[in-house]
């Protein structure tokens, strides 16, 4: 394994998702969707695996690399002894199916080039039959197909494609792959000209609906356009990542897949995409939504798959060696399962956020509402395994508390709004209990922080968020010394760790092994210190994670501030949803301005 988890840059349709290596190389495709089992699995083993490389035959890095203005087309440059040359690769999300288009345009001399592509299905598992059909080659294994139409002829040999060729200043030579059912007859005709046109053409019409014009405006715009392709078009559902077992411990086996709708995940880029203009996105992420849990919005629950599917076994892929040799990989995910309270506030919370947006409710949209805060009712006073899907004890979470919290109070503001009267002071009870046991039981006198759990002196990122919420307001002195505490204990060089961990023995999540600065809880940390007037801080802070991003905007799950290196899944909503939200928050007012004269820790407690 030669390239890091940085040296990768998405390009999607919508569908589904690709990564292309910094040597051209596209390591990482899953079809037709992203869930769908890979056909260039290289990412989580090697070139056995499948890959799909496109490059000039002297290898190596690329010169530099960028995407076209805002889009998420994909130029790559390679200056070589023998003259230079661009690949353009991207997946248009106007194309009837997914299909990856690669064109390869000389800029100076006449550069040889190489191209082999070894399509392997069932993540690197199975070896497809290769076929010449009419101009174009087919690949076929059971129920599915991939087929390559070239602009130069190639070479079948060892179950690969392969073709030299020399392209020369002002040349231009395309290839198309794409999917199909192994029933189908034909793969469709394709213009890699036209796809390209129409793909720049969508992205420009997309990004103009943007109402950013801050300072940040170039990182988040890029983010914006992560988070739009982390979209899944057919169904408005949100994937949290394009990709599975990536490791949050090189070597460990800290490895997740994240190929699927978490609620809590996709309710904070919802968010994202409401501060920013983007109500269409949140309008359909809330129809999905309907969908998916029609016949039972009491029994939601806190993820599914892209169409709606609630079964999301978790298996182990024995055959592949992991990235960077981190075992197991993993498809589906056991947190399917898992009871994790915060999930029905935030969504009550995106629903509310939707509906200010002047976008009207669905009519089926209270019966979600009402199962929702139903689900709070029975369940918020129980132990759960909380915003981090510990596989450890249940434990009673501050933070799932406090998204009770946020559910319920944003179920009075229906009503209120409504001019509704059923159930309404029963709820403010609610409200108003579950406000009082977390300012009870859910601060440490000795840390004089909020905690992870109740009767824990254990921090967690996650209690940062309780003013973004509306829960205290940033000048309480519990907050502050909350930043404080964070900022002292749990962080690592200066980043934020979701809740400590430690090399040896089992930690309070369940699993063994340590992990990387949580990136998105770093951006919440900057957040809190503006919130508390420390704006120089989370300006620094916020600037520096803007560096840490990669050569072309993407972040992962994680970084390693030792090693410099990004760790988790990539690209990951819930940072770049972070990096968007930390950019509107920096520009608001402090609580300093606020609140000139705020209560003591004392009286505070009282």
């Amino acid at each position: 394994m030669t390239q890091q988890i940085e040296d990768y840059a998405l390009i999607g349709d919508l569908r589904t998702a690709a990564l292309v290596g910094v040597d051209g190389s596209v390591d990482w495709l899953c079809l037709p969707r992203f869930d769908s089992p890979a056909v260039f699995a290289t990412l989580l083993g090697d070139t056995r695996n499948g890959r799909w490389i496109l490059a000039p035959q002297s290898g190596g890095r690329c010169t530099r690399r960028r995407y076209r203005g805002d889009s998420l087309i994909l130029d790559t440059e390679w200056i070589t002894p023998d003259g230079a040359v661009r690949v353009t690769d991207f997946m248009s999300p106007t194309s009837a199916g997914p299909q990856v288009v690669r064109i390869v345009e000389g800029l100076a001399g006449e550069v040889p080039m190489h191209m082999c592509m070894a399509p392997r299905m069932d993540y690197g598992k199975v070896v497809p039959s290769l076929h010449s059909v009419g101009g174009h080659f087919v690949g076929t294994a059971g129920p599915d197909s991939v087929w390559l139409r070239s602009d130069v002829a190639l070479t079948p040999t060892n179950d690969t494609l392969t073709g030299d060729f020399v392209v020369s200043a002002g040349q231009q030579i395309s290839f198309t792959f794409g999917h199909l059912r192994s029933s189908q007859l034909e793969p469709p005709t394709v213009d890699a000209a036209d796809n390209l046109a129409a793909t720049e053409r969508y992205w420009l019409q997309w990004m103009s609906k943007c109402t950013y014009s801050g300072p940040w405006a170039d990182a988040v715009k890029r983010s914006l356009i992560i988070l739009k392709a982390l979209t899944f078009a057919p169904t408005g559902g949100i994937v949290a990542a394009a990709t599975t077992s990536l490791p949050e411990q090189i070597g460990g086996s800290r490895n997740w897949d994240y190929r699927f709708c978490w609620l809590r995940d996709a309710a904070f880029t919802v968010r994202a995409f409401l501060a920013t203009g983007y109500v269409e996105e949140a309008s359909a992420w809330r129809d999905w939504l309907l969908r998916t849990v029609a016949g039972d919005p009491t029994g939601t629950q806190i993820m599914y798959a892209i169409d709606g599917t609630r079964h999301l076994p978790e298996l182990t892929l024995d055959w592949l060696p992991g990235h960077a040799a981190s075992r197991p990989v993993r498809i589906g995910n056991g947190a399917a399962t898992q009871r994790q309270n915060d999930v029905w506030g935030e969504v009550l919370d995106a629903l509310h956020a939707t509906r200010a947006a002047e976008d009207p409710p669905r009519p089926d949209e209270a019966d979600l509402e009402r199962g929702l805060v139903t689900q709070l009712e029975q369940n918020w006073a129980e132990p759960d395994n909380g915003i981090w899907e510990i596989r450890g004890p249940q434990r009673h979470f501050v933070h799932s508390k406090l998204m009770a919290w946020v559910g319920v109070d944003r179920a009075v503001c229906v009503l209120e709004n409504d001019h509704a009267r059923e159930s309404l002071n029963e709820l403010r009870e609610l409200r108003e209990a579950i406000r009082t046991e977390i300012c009870n039981r859910g601060v440490s006198q000795s840390r004089r922080a909020f905690t992870q759990s109740y009767g824990s002196a254990r921090l967690d990122a996650s209690v940062l968020l309780m003013p973004r919420y509306g829960f205290l307001p940033w000048a309480d002195p519990r907050m502050v010394a909350t930043v404080d505490a964070i900022q002292r204990n749990l962080t690592r060089d200066g980043l934020v760790l979701r809740y400590a961990v430690g090399a040896e023995g089992t930690n309070v999540d369940g699993i063994q092994g340590e992990e990387g600065a949580f990136l998105a809880c770093s951006f919440w940390l900057a957040d809190a210190l503006h919130g508390i007037g420390r704006t120089d801080e989370a300006a620094e802070l916020f600037d520096r994670l803007l560096s840490l991003r990669n050569d072309v905007g993407l972040l992962s799950e994680e970084y390693d501030p030792i090693t410099g290196r990004h760790l988790g899944n990539t690209p990951q909503a819930l940072s770049h949803a972070g990096l968007v939200t930390t950019a509107l928050h920096l520009a608001k007012p402090t609580a300093t301005t606020v609140q000139h004269h705020p209560p003591t820790w004392q009286e505070a407690a009282s």
